[in-house]
């Protein structure tokens, strides 16, 4: 990694092969394979892996496989222990507890219902919403007016055909700082390869409630043209993705519960975790 292009082009592979990973959990995934996937020597690979990920190959394969676990416990209730352990590549039930207690301190079990019961105390508000005498009746009233109450987020699921697209990654908290990301070094970067007025996207690869926050991977980007390779620290990519697209209203603290309620239910149409939400 003697110059800032070799890095670019290094993580780049390593972006394929994260993304490799999360479309083949429920597969075995050995060293020999990825660095295939990458295009390096088995050995090379894991020592660049570790330098630029920040976690070995195999830390970074039992968290992934615990925090695609934890979301679909949550997303999936039909589903049993076994089911779920099968389809994140752990080989029994019994690894898989042990995994995911040593990441998130407790059994899949208790974790599920736990989780469950911090959904239901949320959702509270808006069960108005589905029954419309007690909506009428829980309506907050001004001088003898109802006051208008927040809408229901109205999401759509559509799939989009595959488009070339360049993007910058950040990695840490979302919020404010993807904000501040787009301000300081997306738009600057879109002015200087010309990509100003092209469809833009950002890609949330991680749930957050599962994912800690300075692990939590966001790529900002906007198509380019075909056979156009957009400069800078960009990486290059051809997504055919699932689109949720939806207009949000209401608090900060409102926002937040919804957007992670939306999450879970979402969950449920994805195909073992392999598709990454897109925002438009």
């Amino acid at each position: 990694m003697s110059t800032p292009r070799s890095r670019d082009v290094y993580l780049d592979r390593m972006h394929r092969v994260t993304a490799y990973i999360d479309q083949h959990l429920d597969q075995f995934l050995d060293l020999e394979t990825l660095a295939e996937v990458a295009h390096f020597s088995p050995f090379h690979f894991h020592r660049l892996f570790s330098a630029l990920m920040g976690e070995t190959l195999g830390a970074y394969l039992r968290r992934r496989r615990c925090e695609v676990a934890a979301t679909r416990l949550l997303a999936q209730p039909r589903l049993s222990i076994l089911q779920i352990a099968l389809g994140v590549g752990f080989g029994s039930a019994e690894a898989f507890t042990h995994a995911f207690g040593v990441r998130f301190g407790c059994s899949p079990t208790t974790w599920r219902l736990q989780q469950a019961a911090e959904r239901a105390a949320t959702s509270n508000p808006d069960q108005a919403n589905s029954k419309p005498d007690q909506a009428q009746q829980d309506k907050p009233i001004k001088n003898g007016v109802p006051l208008k109450t927040e809408t229901p987020m109205n999401v759509q699921i559509i799939e989009r055909k595959p488009t070339q697209i360049a993007y910058l990654r950040h990695v840490g908290p979302y919020g404010q700082p993807i904000n501040a990301f787009w301000q300081t070094q997306v738009y600057p970067w879109m002015v200087a390869n010309g990509l100003i007025g092209q469809a833009r996207y950002g890609i949330s690869h991680d749930d957050p409630r599962v994912t800690a926050a300075e692990q939590c991977r966001y790529d900002a980007g906007c198509e380019i043209p075909a056979g156009v390779l957009a400069r800078g620290d960009a990486q290059n990519r051809h997504p055919g993705r699932t689109v949720r697209g939806t207009q949000l209203q209401g608090s900060r603290c409102r926002f937040r519960i919804r957007l992670a309620r939306t999450i879970t239910r979402l969950a449920s149409f994805q195909r073992a975790a392999t598709r990454q939400s897109i925002d438009v």
